[in-house]
């Protein structure tokens, strides 16, 4: 990361794979290990394998409980006895030096056998081989099967008969609570659950209590994490009105996202949410149905906030003596002000830090972060790093819809999540390409959410590709990456735009929106039932609660996204390896036929051989192999998660 800048991230249960680069002079081979300490202060030792003969990658995985900052080394060595092994058995068949490389094997192995840091077990082993190989009356076939025996090889695998040892510098990685790598998220505005209309066109509000009757629907749907955009106190000048309009009527609510009022700001309820026993109230259901609560840090405040009276140096002052308001071309946000990082960063930071500490006292640690990219990196880097060395478990999730560059900077600097291009990759070729980056590319230091949808986004493939177009974008984020998350409406497949925008119509960000979403459940109308599906299934498949461990195959369609995800069984609870295989239709228009290809031993099978695969959506079995016929109707099955049933005698494990 950076050369050590900053530290490379991974979360709690995460496989990472560690790697290095190791070579020597010569033909005498080399071994390479792992020394890896915990924020206890153990010490591990992992062998690491060559991944690619010729090119001298090293390679060890290993899983990492232990949330805190680990430190790790590579140290590399000659490899005597794998040497001797290797030359001897050369030599010894072609009757060329044999008492010489006996005499060699026997001089090795007796070294070792008085090192007393060594097993007593192991030293007889050792010392009884030694006499063996140098006893030139014993029977040759006797001699010669040393170089194979099991028990020899295990111990110097074990412990290895090196010298010339050499190490790598420390480096470390920061392992986070499993909520910062894994999770289901779901958005809602409050206010809108339990709004009514009065018979005048004025509303009533939802509060926290009404809101939290949604919590276990919520939870029954599989979601982890309930986000809430600000609950704060909204202005009213410059309030905008249905669709971002700048007329607002008097009974229009406005933008969360205006925040502060005569009512207070960043640290203050929204009256018509209630107070902070109302808030507390919403807390204690949420828990109670296994969900935690996130809530909006948006650095930004409305005309009538009380920041712009009592600190008019935290905003941008125009030649005419107004203050700048935010823009996003073509859009404008008269209703909110940026704030000016440059004119009091000391103060900005004081004031910021006492917010995050308000809502952390009353139970909160996950902040989703509005538009991280328009303020400085320092200040996230100090922000962070200040709030989680008082609390490990607090997390920061960006929302950065912004040049790559700048995205990776914020998740390097801290950030423990962030939004990415999801919604924006719809084809066959734009997928296989960005779910590839995320699981090898940028994984050390980025953790995807992969959001289907925000208030802000509709995207023409929801708008335009009906029902199948919404199961089929669930079923990618859910299955590609172990953090992704929807906004209310989309289990209702709600697709209709304002004209000439990828925006909601009636954006709920500028007015109440009730749903029935039981209603729509019970007449078939909801994708809820799917979701709840895909996260029973995340939840019962540890693969897919890993990021790295991605495998993209091919296909001769064109539309038809092919990826494994694979988990060792040394790396599961049961021992059990895991594989799962996601064939997507990802045209959500049409019927398509095919033939997949699969490098099965990308998820534990051998080449050539044939498995059982189930599919968990909807409980069909068939007999696969590398080559596959699949057809995937858009309109009625366009997805197969499919659940690798490995037999014993197939797997690489046991094969080896």
């Amino acid at each position: 990361m950076e050369g050590g800048l900053w530290p490379a991230k991974a979360f709690e249960g995460e496989v990472v794979p560690f790697r290095a680069t190791a070579f020597r002079e010569g033909h005498d081979l080399i071994g390479v290990t792992l020394l890896l300490t915990s924020p206890a202060g153990t010490t591990s030792e992992h062998r690491m394998s060559l991944v690619t003969k010729g090119l001298d990658r090293w390679q060890a995985e290993v899983r990492l409980d232990e949330q805190g900052t680990w430190t790790y080394r590579v140290r590399a060595y000659a490899d005597d006895f794998a040497t001797w092994v290797h030359d001897a058995g050369i030599k010894i068949a072609a009757g060329i030096d044999v008492e010489v490389m006996y005499a060699i094997g026997s001089r090795m192995l007796a070294t070792a056998a008085v090192d007393k840091t060594r097993p007593a077990a192991e030293r007889r082993l050792f010392a009884a081989a030694a006499a063996t190989l140098a006893d030139a009356t014993t029977p040759p076939e006797t001699r010669f099967a040393l170089l194979s025996d099991p028990k020899l090889q295990r111990a110097a695998d074990t412990r290895p008969l090196a010298s010339l040892e050499s190490f790598s510098a420390s480096r470390s990685i920061l392992v986070e609570r499993d909520r910062a790598g894994v999770g289901a998220w779901y958005e809602f505005f409050p206010r809108s659950e339990g709004a009514k209309k009065n018979a005048d066109g004025s509303w009533k509000s939802g509060t926290f209590r009404t809101a939290a009757k949604r919590l276990p629907a919520i939870a029954a749907m599989g979601f982890d994490v309930v986000y809430l955009p600000p609950i704060h106190p909204i202005g009213t000048a410059f309030r905008k009105g249905p669709n971002n309009t700048l007329t607002a009527g008097a009974n229009d609510p406005g933008s969360p996202w205006a925040i502060g009022s005569t009512d207070g700001g960043h640290d203050a309820i929204h009256p018509e949410l209630g107070g902070e026993k109302d808030f507390r109230f919403f807390l204690g259901r949420a828990k109670t149905a296994g969900l935690e609560v996130a809530i909006d840090l948006a650095l930004q405040a409305s005309p009538d906030h009380p920041w712009v009276a009592a600190h008019p140096e935290w905003f941008t002052t125009l030649p005419d003596g107004s203050i700048a308001y935010a823009e996003n071309p073509p859009k404008k946000y008269q209703d909110i002000y940026p704030v000016n990082f440059d004119n009091d960063p000391e103060g900005i930071r004081a004031e910021v830090l006492r917010i995050v500490r308000h809502w952390m006292a009353l139970g909160i640690r996950i902040f989703r972060v509005d538009n991280p990219h328009t303020k400085p990196l320092d200040f996230w880097e100090w922000l962070i790093h200040t709030v989680n060395a008082e609390q490990p478990d607090v997390i920061f999730l960006a929302e950065a819809f912004t040049r790559p560059d700048i995205v990776h900077s914020l998740a390097k600097v801290g950030f423990q999540q962030s939004y990415t291009y999801f919604t924006w990759r719809n084809t066959r070729e734009e997928l296989e390409e960005f779910l590839d980056s995320l699981a090898h590319e940028t994984a050390d230091f980025l953790r995807p959410n992969l959001f289907v949808n925000t208030p802000d986004i509709l995207t023409e493939y929801l708008q335009f590709g009906g029902p199948a177009a919404f199961w089929i974008r669930a079923a990618i984020a859910a299955t590609a990456a172990p953090i992704w998350g929807v906004y209310s409406g989309f289990e209702l497949f709600e697709s209709v735009a304002r004209a000439g925008a990828e925006e909601y119509i009636d954006n709920e960000k500028f007015e109440f929106r009730p749903r029935d979403y039981a209603r729509a459940e019970a007449e078939g109308r909801s994708l809820a039932p799917a979701l709840a599906l895909l996260n029973r299934i995340r939840r019962e498949h540890p693969a897919l609660r890993q990021l790295r461990n991605l495998h993209v195959h091919d296909s001769d369609d064109t539309s038809i996204l092919v990826y494994s995800k694979y988990l060792d069984g040394a790396f599961t609870a049961d021992g059990e390896a895991d594989a799962i295989i996601v064939v997507a239709n990802v045209d959500p228009h049409s019927v398509r036929e095919t033939i997949v290809h699969l490098d099965v031993e990308q998820f534990g099978i051998r080449a050539g051989a044939t498995f059982e695969v189930e599919d968990l959506v909807t409980g069909a079995v068939w007999i696969w192999g590398a080559d596959n016929y699949v057809r995937l109707d858009a309109f009625g099955e366009p997805v197969h998660i499919l659940h690798v049933r490995q037999s014993p005698s197939l797997s690489r494990k046991a094969e080896q």
